[in-house]
């Protein structure tokens, strides 16, 4: 246990998280110690350079590596505070890992736009009449922003705010704070979701506690020895309004390591679950599995960009290489290239064969910001927005009709609001949309795993065509032999074909790759469920239920396999859970019924059916009510009715448990005939 982890322990050395990290420039010395020792007085840890550098450690790695621990950072400024271009430095770097920090005020200097900019969310102190009447104040407002939680190296929630303090007057700094608050709670209080249809969408909801994923090691330093995680980076804009980039950069750089022989890099759902969590990064290797973590910050202004980046090792949190880029934007690919090159130097992983660098996905700036626009619309907190999506890949296309990547999201934004929520109209006009997209793609990008995996999921979840989806996953797997959606696809139609130790071997080997993708979980549950494996199909789906806690249709799966244990009434109690309101409804009668609570079960069964979209968007799951209470004619009915929507549930039909009583009528046989007929 580290030290900082034991009530009452004092921290010591720079790794391990002074209280407060004291920045002030050499003339200010007298009165930076004079603050320092008032803060040890009163029981305040502080990190104070040159006093606290270690004999033989680099200067500016020991500065980096207290940043990053420290809880705050509290500023001695003054104008030569504002004229250092170290203190500069230490503010920035500051802001980049979020930590809260304390102006405190000797003089009346004018702040240059960037100090201004990088304090706007600051709070302070005003020493200029009184250093003395001051300080217990700043011993106060650090105490308050301690009591907000740990100090934590990488991603982190803004403090709260300390009422006793401002920002200085004159200052557009206040409003700004206020806008970038009220942005911060709104990102916070955002959901991931996406149309959950028969377990094939998911979104990583975020959960209040970050417990690590099973499988995971005990330890990072027992992690796969060649392994990184890509941290979301921090979008440091003045406007905070580049989160779409800084995001978008975090997702290509995933995506360009991820195809480095002997580099395992977790998914994008993983790495982006800490994103406005306080997680250290021990927690973060242990949940990933991972030895190191890339973490940085996005500044952009018109075309300007200042991307940061850093390595740093799970095992002892040290910096293993840093940079800084100052490019144009149409650089940006290159940046990322640049960036990926020296995380495999660093970490002396092989290497493509092909050392060139890659072909930039477009030369268009603006259609890559549209196209970047669309993955924060696909991806993003409550997502995905399907019009606001479409428009603007409909726009970097028009921009740059050569655009790979873009015409490749169109087809899956198709398929996914198609399979699941009817989105974009019947079959006969979605189709042969997403079709084209995805031929667009591979076209271009001939190469392209992604685009072969979407193009197996157009064959099997709208055409029904298992022959034609394994032709391209196979496709897909021998250009990436680890691509997490083809993993997750294959043991997903392998279920679905009553091949249950191929399909939990599969989402075993996708949930390593991607340990907090809740569909991963989801997908075992359904795995264990469907091969009679009920004790080991409740325990994954109760772990995700802790682990996910904002994530939907867990509660109803549950809820089947206590059905399948004759527990009907705990089934009940987890259907009652159910977020979903349509799975919700579709449970509820199931165990009533075999409770043998019919007028419960009838009223609950006409609620189901006075709901209009469960009838539109459910009809698997309301065939399956009217089979389990023994009603073949209206199952027969449902299902005949989610055949013609192609009801994405479909594929459960011929091995789902509640249908193995009418199995063997012959109207089942014609509805399987008519579905790869089709």
């Amino acid at each position: 246990m580290r030290s900082e982890d034991v009530p009452g322990a004092r921290p010591e050395g720079i790794a391990s998280g002074r209280e407060v990290f004291l920045s002030y420039a050499s003339h200010d010395g007298a009165t930076a110690q004079r603050i320092c020792d008032y803060l040890e007085g009163v029981g305040v840890p502080v990190w104070m350079a040159p006093r606290d550098v270690p004999a033989g450690a680099l200067y500016a790695d020991a500065i980096v590596r207290a940043i990053t621990a420290c809880r705050t950072l509290v500023l001695v400024l003054s104008q030569d505070s504002v004229d250092s271009s170290h203190v500069g430095k230490e503010i920035e770097r500051a802001s980049s890992k979020r930590k809260p920090v304390i102006a405190f005020r000797l003089d009346a200097a004018e702040l240059t736009p960037s100090l201004e900019y990088f304090l706007s969310e600051s709070q302070w102190i005003d020493a200029r009449q009184s250093l003395e009447s001051a300080l217990p104040k700043l011993a106060e407002g650090i105490r308050r922003l301690g009591a907000a939680g740990p100090a934590v190296p990488g991603p982190r929630s803004a403090p709260a705010p300390l009422p006793p303090m401002r920002s200085p007057p004159g200052s557009r700094a206040g409003m700004r704070a206020l806008v970038a608050t009220a942005a911060v709670v709104t990102a916070l209080l955002g959901a991931w979701y996406i149309a959950v249809k028969a377990g094939w969408y998911h979104k990583a909801q975020p959960a209040p506690a970050m417990t690590a994923a099973p499988g995971a090691a005990d330890a990072p330093a027992t992690a796969a020895r060649k392994s990184i995680a890509v941290l979301p980076f921090t979008d440091l804009s003045e406007k905070k309004d580049q989160e779409y980039f800084s995001d978008g950069l975090s997702d290509e750089l995933i995506d360009l390591l991820g195809k480095v022989p002997g580099l395992r890099v977790p998914a994008r759902t993983s790495s982006f679950y800490f994103k406005g969590k306080q997680a250290t990064l021990a927690e973060i290797g242990k949940a990933l599995n991972v030895t190191h973590v890339l973490e940085g910050s996005v500044r952009k202004s018109g075309n300007a960009l200042r991307i940061t980046t850093e390595l740093v090792s799970v095992a002892d949190d040290a910096r293993v290489w840093s940079e800084t880029y100052d490019r144009q934007l149409d650089d940006v690919f290159k940046v990322q290239d640049d960036i990926a090159g020296a995380v495999v130097t660093a970490l002396r992983v092989s290497v493509l064969e092909d050392t060139a660098p890659r072909a930039a996905p477009t030369a268009n700036s603006a259609a890559y910001l549209h196209y970047l626009k669309a993955v924060a619309g696909f991806y993003g907190p409550g997502g995905p927005y399907f019009d606001e999506v479409l428009g603007e890949l409909q726009a970097a296309i028009r921009l740059d009709p050569s655009f790979a990547q873009a015409w490749l999201l169109l087809g899956q934004a198709r398929i996914s609001g198609f399979a699941g929520s009817g989105y974009g109209g019947p079959y006969a006009t979605v189709r042969p949309a997403a079709f084209e997209a995805l031929q667009r793609a591979l076209s271009i990008d001939p190469d392209s795993a992604a685009a072969h995996v979407q193009l197996a999921r157009l064959y099997y979840m709208m055409d029904w065509d298992i022959p034609a989806a394994h032709r391209e996953l196979d496709r897909a797997v021998a250009l990436r032999p680890n691509e997490p959606s083809a993993l997750w696809t294959i043991g997903y139609i392998a279920n679905s074909e009553g091949r249950f130790d191929e399909a939990i071997a599969q989402h075993l080997k996708g949930r390593d790759i991607d340990p907090l993708l809740p569909d991963n979980y989801r997908q075992l549950g359904n795995d264990y469920y469907r091969a009679g494996r009920l004790d080991e199909g409740a325990a994954i789906l109760a772990e995700a239920i802790q682990r996910f806690p904002g994530a939907r249709t867990f509660h109803y799966r549950l809820g089947l396999v206590r059905l399948a244990q004759r527990r009907p009434d705990v089934a009940l109690e987890e259907f009652k859970l159910e977020q979903d309101p349509d799975f919700r409804l579709a449970g509820i009668p199931l165990a009533l019924d075999a409770l043998g609570r019919k007028p419960e079960a009838d009223r609950a069964v006409a609620e189901l059916l006075g709901s209009k979209n469960p009838a539109n968007t459910a009809a698997y799951q309301i065939a399956l009510v009217y089979a389990h209470r023994g009603d073949t004619t209206q199952a027969f009915q449902w299902l005949e009715r989610a055949l013609r929507q192609r009801d994405a549930g479909m594929h459960w039909m011929k091995f789902d448990p509640l249908l193995k009583a009418v199995s063997g009528d012959p109207r089942f046989q014609a509805l399987l005939a008519q579905m790869h007929q089709a």
